[in-house]
Formats: structure tokens, sequence, C-alpha cells
């Protein structure tokens, strides 16, 4: 399977799968939000790394690309499940620089420069998923290039 970035479907997707997605994720901040004001910040910080939006990503991948075989007349297809993979995989590089994001600010915040700080976290957040996507493609693929 090819992965690729395709806009159109943002034409595609139903009004209702955004609402599901931003209720979603605005359940799990209010959850965290409210975690953290009666135990504290580092209880409710745990709870912000939900992925409050894959779930639902992840189920709408695979019901639109079960959808676009349908119609092409093809009747079985796992290629639902594997685009859904291929979403979790990104969502677990992507895991990967937040917690690097989180790491730096915590330890750095202390003593350095807030806006340093940030523009350092960033930098990392940016690095360490498309450093774990490269790898994971010229490395780790078990795939033909």
């Amino acid at each position: 399977m090819k992965v690729s970035a395709n806009f159109s479907a943002l034409k595609k997707t139903k009004w209702y799968e955004y609402a599901v997605r931003f209720l979603l994720g605005g359940t799990v901040t209010v959850v965290a939000g409210l975690l953290a004001k009666y135990y504290g910040p580092v209880f409710g910080g745990l709870f912000l790394a939900f992925p409050a939006i894959f779930p639902a990503s992840a189920t709408l991948v695979d019901k639109h690309e079960r959808q676009k075989k349908q119609r092409a007349g093809i009747p079985k297809t796992t290629r639902g499940r594997q685009a859904a993979g291929l979403d979790a995989a990104g969502a677990a590089h992507g895991s990967l620089g937040l917690a690097t994001f989180a790491y730096i600010i915590w330890k750095l915040l202390p003593a350095w420069n807030v806006a340093m700080v940030f523009v350092v976290a960033v930098s990392a957040w940016l690095c360490v998923p498309c450093a774990l996507w490269w790898l994971r493609k010229e490395h780790w693929s078990h795939s033909p290039k």
C-alpha cells in the first residue's frame, strides 16, 4: 500500500464525522482538565496523552477505504484495515514526538528561557516523528521499494 496525502478526501468527509472527532477530543480534554483540577497537573497530564482523535480517525479511514472498494466492485478487502494500521503507525510516531516535546519542556523549562525551550521542543516534536517515518520507510519496510 502506497502512503500518500489525499486532500480531496476532506470534501468527502461528512460533517458528523468531524463532529465525532471534535466531541471525542473535547471530551478527553475536559476530563483531563477535571482530573488535573482535583488530583494535580501531573496526574491530569497523563490523560492529555490519550489519543482522543485517533480512534475515530482509524474507524473512519477503514470505513472510507471499504466504501471506495465497494464502489469499485471489490466485495471483500483488507485495505481498510491496512490503511487504519498505517494511520496507527503514524500515530505511534507522533506519540513519540509528543513525548519528546513534553520531556524537553519538563526538563528545560525550569532553567531556560520559555521561548527558547518552546523552539527546541517544537523542533524536536517535528524531527522525531519525521526521522522515525524515514527510518521505517528506508530500513524497516517489509514491502519492496
